[in-house]
């Protein structure tokens, strides 16, 4: 691969940093699987869709991420990333530590995979209530009904604008 295609990692979190979902989701081959705790797996549009959303909701709040350790391997790479945000729920303040992993194809992302602790960002999101259940399954499995709702909405919404 060249250096040129290795340099869409350092692209899109650019635009992640700058809320540019256009920009982002550019970086983006069209049969990409993005996976995270919150969301679960997600593909080419429903993926970008997401970041669409996520960008959408925090332009003119308090949102700021911050990437490092952007690293490049034969298939793809892996980066660290840190966001910093307000939980719009229950306005508890948000510090998520991330590691992402990514493929690259035709110069394109082509898999995208976020790890963070759950649980850590439960307690921060829910206080209490995410102290006491956000390691459970259920927990989980809840998360990802409410995001995976959230992004159907947004979806619609994107249809219908058109």
């Amino acid at each position: 691969m060249s250096k040129e295609q290795l340099n869409i990692i350092e692209k899109f979190y650019s635009a992640f940093a700058d809320l540019d979902a256009a920009r982002m989701t550019e970086c983006y081959h069209d049969a990409i699987v993005f996976e995270d705790p919150a969301f679960g797996v997600l593909q080419g549009e429903a993926a970008k869709n997401m970041w669409r959303m996520l960008c959408k909701s925090q332009k003119g709040k308090d949102f700021r991420v911050i990437a490092s350790n952007i690293e490049y391997t034969p298939q793809g790479g892996k980066a660290h990333w840190e966001a910093f945000y307000t939980f719009s729920s229950t306005g508890r303040k948000i510090h998520n530590v991330i590691n992402a992993t990514f493929k690259i194809e035709d110069g394109k992302i082509i898999n995208h995979k976020d790890s963070f602790n759950l649980y850590n960002w439960a307690k921060q999101a829910l206080g209490l209530k995410g102290f006491f259940l956000g390691w459970t399954p259920f927990f989980k499995k809840q998360l990802n009904k409410q995001t995976l709702y959230l992004l159907s909405e947004f979806q619609k919404k994107q249809k219908s604008d058109i």
